[in-house]
């Protein structure tokens, strides 16, 4: 696995030795732990956890801006988890409103001693944070259409939110044209066909 994630992340332009790999493999030994009971992913070898999951996460790493992150809908962490172990100096709020996933993801936090996360229990329309976020990030969260209408009290017209998605958006990004916000669409750097290719930059107008 060490052999994997190392070409991995150099195929991502990241310098392992710059890395937590330690931190990333133990995540994925806990997450293959926990998903034979809780079914936290549909993947369910450590290789293809490792590729579509961690690595798919880091792509987007070089798109982080600000010290303050939201990851909506995170899941089992992902992406914002892999990333605020990443970014040890930024603050990272993981939002999800499945209580097993929250478990799973506060039993992480511990067991890895990650100080640079909080985890909410929440739907993020019901979310009401205390100060704004520089980076909201999503992956697998909802089409553009439903997630801008969720999070829309999120996004101001000095942060950013980040989709992570697949290869065709193109019919999503038809049903969400609107002057209110300003979408871009960047291509991300992969070496597998099942992973985000695409990140969706959405800005608000103005």
């Amino acid at each position: 696995m060490q052999d994997l994630l190392t070409a991995g992340l150099e195929s991502l332009g990241l310098d392992p030795a710059q890395q937590p790999c330690n931190q990333y493999l133990k995540y994925i030994e806990l997450l293959h732990k926990w998903n034979q009971a809780y079914n936290l992913t549909a993947l369910k070898q450590p290789e293809q956890m490792l590729s579509r999951h961690v690595l798919d996460s880091l792509s987007v790493l070089s798109f982080i801006e600000g010290k303050c992150c939201l990851d909506i809908g995170t899941g089992a962490g992902l992406p914002g988890l892999i990333l605020a172990m990443a970014l040890p100096d930024t603050e990272w709020t993981l939002l999800d409103s499945n209580q097993k996933k929250i478990r799973f993801l506060q039993h992480v936090k511990a067991e890895l001693h990650i100080n640079n996360v909080e985890v909410v229990h929440s739907r993020v329309e019901d979310f009401i944070p205390d100060s704004e976020f520089n980076t909201i990030i999503c992956r697998a969260f909802a089409p553009i259409n439903r997630m801008l209408k969720f999070a829309q009290h999120l996004i101001t017209k000095d942060n950013q939110l980040l989709a992570m998605k697949g290869k065709t958006i193109e019919a999503e990004l038809e049903e969400s044209e609107t002057q209110e916000f300003i979408i871009k669409i960047n291509d991300i750097a992969i070496d597998n066909e099942d992973s985000s290719a695409k990140l969706v930059q959405i800005r608000r107008a103005g």
